[in-house]
């Protein structure tokens, strides 16, 4: 085991440094400078070359990069060109509002695809299951902003048990920042719960008719008790992927429910950012997702591990 995590734990470490230059690289090659957007057209050139060299612009590309790199091994993100202020406590403070809510989110979709995908593979065939993928059929094809927008106007303005947008801070209480979370999260875990459901019922099926499943009920156990005790297990794997890959997305890709609720997460901080040309800010997020999905990846590898033993033995 200690072998498989050290693999991971290299391959770890190299998608960083090449997901590092990739970014660095990606924001040098947008068009425009930041010094002369935030002075506008009418800025003469000393006051440009000023502002350039007073956020450190006028270096080489190289010098800007290890500076960087080196900031954020240490915690400095550096400062925002547009606010002025460190972007390491911008993002702080984003996060405690973007990682609540894919946790939320993923914990929603979770607890409902689950028995769903269970339910519909135990009884393949019937009604029950047509229901079932018919349903997740429908959560799929529904845009969630739409249903976002649908859910504001339900449980905001109809019935007014939610508020319609914006976010009141941990320091209100837990409920009321749960609750103000409650109505994003739902929308963002409609469509995930659809996939995961999905894949758990498609990979259920897949694992009943493997030979250790005949086995086990030519000894005797009913269909459900196969299931639960021994294809459940090994059904895992493509819905340990699927988890990860929708945590990822929920945390960097919710930007447009978080612009419906009106929420100051990450994502409306990278599109405010970029509409600014707050370049530092967009390389500072962007990276610090990226450094999520591969820390989420490497965990999946984990839990892949302790589901199948035998992938411990592929280092």
């Amino acid at each position: 085991m200690l072998g498989y995590v050290a693999n991971r734990l290299a391959s770890l470490v190299a998608s960083l440094v090449v997901a590092s230059v990739v970014v660095f690289a990606a924001i040098e090659v947008v068009p425009g400078d930041p010094a002369s957007y935030m002075l506008g057209m009418n800025a003469t050139p000393e006051a440009v070359a000023a502002l350039r060299a007073e956020l450190g612009l006028d270096a080489g590309p190289l010098a800007r990069y290890l500076g960087w790199v080196g900031g954020m091994l240490t915690g400095d993100f550096g400062v925002s060109y547009t606010y002025r202020t460190p972007v390491s406590g911008m993002v702080a403070d984003r996060l405690q509002v973007s990682l609540p809510l894919a946790l939320y989110a993923l914990a929603l979709s979770t607890a409902i695809a689950f028995p769903v995908g269970i339910w519909a593979a135990a009884r393949r065939g019937t009604a029950v299951d047509a229901g079932v993928m018919g349903a997740t059929q429908l959560g799929v094809a529904v845009p969630n902003f739409w249903f976002a927008m649908l859910l504001v106007l339900v449980f905001a303005v109809n019935l007014r048990w939610f508020s319609a947008g914006g976010f009141p801070g941990w320091n209100a209480g837990v409920w009321p920042a749960l609750k103000a979370l409650t109505l994003p999260a739902i929308a963002l875990a409609l469509p995930q719960a659809s996939i995961l459901a999905r894949v758990m019922r498609s990979s259920l099926l897949d694992t009943l008719g493997e030979d250790f499943v005949r086995t086990a009920r030519a000894k005797g156990l009913t269909r459900g008790q196969a299931l639960r005790r021994h294809a459940l297990r090994n059904a895992l794997i493509p819905v340990l992927t699927i988890i990860g890959l929708q945590f990822s997305f929920l945390l960097a890709g919710a930007i447009i429910i978080e612009n419906v609720f009106f929420l100051p997460g990450l994502g409306r901080l990278v599109f405010q950012a970029i509409s600014a040309r707050d370049l530092v800010v967009v390389e500072s997020v962007v990276m610090l997702l990226v450094f999520a999905v591969i820390v989420v990846n490497f965990a999946v590898d984990l839990a892949y591990a302790a589901v199948d033993p035998r992938l411990r033995r592929r280092v």
